[in-house]
């Protein structure tokens, strides 16, 4: 299968460290991920739409606009309700929230508990996959395909857009990481690929023909290009039961407990993210159970 970890013996170690050092680092590496991963999800979407303001304004032939710098790394963090820069304490991954209690150390404003979830979240993905695969490449990859999954999920139910800056490098790196760690599977990635895409795109088109509304976006064809990519065709159905079960589940209660919610847009990105996760780092025994059930 696409996702299997290799046996102990086929495993090039990046690092040999012994357990009591390894689970700490990795620990403390997820969280500093999952830290830049939250300046990602709030910057890169205005980013985008920096950018796709200032086409439109040279298409429409206006003066330029000289906006202030604003990228991954400038201006500095800042809190967003009263723009104060936060001192490099309160901005230590998960410590710096809790010692606040997720408050703004000069105006006292909340900080949304977004950033710490995602930290928690980016340790414990880092967790799980040293845990399967060690401290080897393949792992580096996987953690880096699970903390792409983490970031396109925030941002998506943030703001409804899954940016190609991040679907598509997803998928090249699903293929690239077939070539290295296992050639044999690499056709099954490419129809995987091939396959993600279509099959929601098919389903936009029959949804949009039959109702005349939008379904779900382009991003989200792309996004199951790229789990297609890294698993293999043979999973898409095993994600995609995944990822509508747990949207339709979820959705059902939040209408139930929140009546404003009903009739609204409910992206798709987030559950396509969670069923990815878990075919990469569950699929086999998952699919194993399902193959019983189905035949």
């Amino acid at each position: 299968m696409a996702n299997r970890p290799p046996c102990a013996k086929e495993r090039p170690l990046l690092v040999d460290l012994p357990p009591t050092l390894l689970w700490p680092l990795a620990a403390v590496l997820g969280l500093c991920l999952g830290s830049f991963l939250n300046v990602v999800i709030t910057r890169l979407p205005v980013m985008l739409m920096r950018e796709w303001r200032a086409e439109a304004r040279d298409a429409l032939e206006l003066e330029a606009e000289s906006p202030p710098p604003f990228n991954l790394v400038r201006p500095p963090s800042l809190c967003p309700r009263c723009e104060t820069p936060i001192a490099w304490h309160d901005n230590i991954p998960l410590i710096g929230w809790l010692k606040r209690r997720g408050r703004c150390a000069s105006c006292h404003g909340r900080i949304s508990a977004q950033y710490p979830l995602v930290e928690l979240a980016g340790g414990l993905l880092s967790l799980a996959v040293v845990g399967l695969y060690g401290s080897t490449l393949q792992g580096l990859f996987i953690l880096g395909a699970c903390l792409a999954l983490l970031a396109m999920a925030v941002i998506d139910m943030r703001t409804q857009l899954l940016p190609d800056i991040l679907t598509l490098p997803l998928l090249w790196a699903g293929l690239l990481y077939q070539l290295v760690f296992q050639p044999p599977a690499l056709a099954a990635a490419v129809i995987g690929a091939m396959t993600g895409y279509l099959a929601l795109w098919s389903f936009y088109w029959l949804f949009k023909l039959v109702t005349g509304k939008e379904g779900m976006g382009y991003g989200d064809f792309k996004l199951l290009a790229a789990l297609g990519a890294w698993l293999g065709w043979q999973f898409l159905p095993l994600v995609l039961i995944l990822a509508a079960g747990a949207g339709a589940l979820v959705g059902i209660l939040a209408q139930l407990v929140l009546p404003r919610l009903r009739g609204a847009p409910m992206p798709f990105g987030p559950w396509l993210a969670v069923a990815g996760w878990i075919a990469l780092l569950a699929g086999e025994p998952l699919m194993a159970t399902y193959l019983q059930l189905v035949f």
